[in-house]
């Protein structure tokens, strides 16, 4: 068998889950793409008449693609927002190369938030009657009492 030396090893992580390096970039990011945001630092008024939170951004192992996950003020326009940071992502990115010392400036992604709307289905789940019996019948007697 020939030696294939470390190249022949995966590159990246498999089912790990993301690394400190990925975290840390990750949210270096989306604060300052919340900045910017905020700020109205973007030459696009209708981007800046707009109100949107960046709640996440994942960056890929490579860190040349992050993933940001918004959500406009009240859930309204989402559709016009997603096409309005679309359109303004060279910009976007632009300025958030100033702040970053990466190599590369990652390439963004805008993707909307569906944690809302999971917690808003959890929430309704969680106030069936079903539920709430079958809640109330595990719940230990005493509250000292652990499992």
């Amino acid at each position: 068998m020939p030696y294939l030396g470390p190249m022949a090893k995966q590159r990246f992580q498999q089912g790990k889950g993301p690394s400190q390096r990925q975290l840390r970039v990750g949210e270096v990011i989306r604060r300052r793409l919340a900045e910017i945001l905020s700020r109205a630092e973007v030459h696009d008024p209708e981007l800046n008449r707009l109100s949107i939170t960046v709640s996440e951004v994942r960056a890929s192992p490579d860190l040349k693609v992050a993933t940001a996950f918004v959500m406009p003020l009240g859930g309204k326009d989402e559709e016009a927002a997603l096409a309005a940071l679309r359109r303004n992502k060279a910009e976007l990115r632009h300025l958030l190369a100033r702040e970053l010392t990466l190599k590369f400036s990652p390439d963004l992604r805008f993707v909307l938030d569906g944690t809302f709307d999971r917690m808003d289905e959890t929430r309704r789940l969680l106030a069936e009657p079903r539920v709430r019996a079958d809640v109330s019948a595990n719940a230990p007697a005493d509250p000292d009492e652990t499992a």
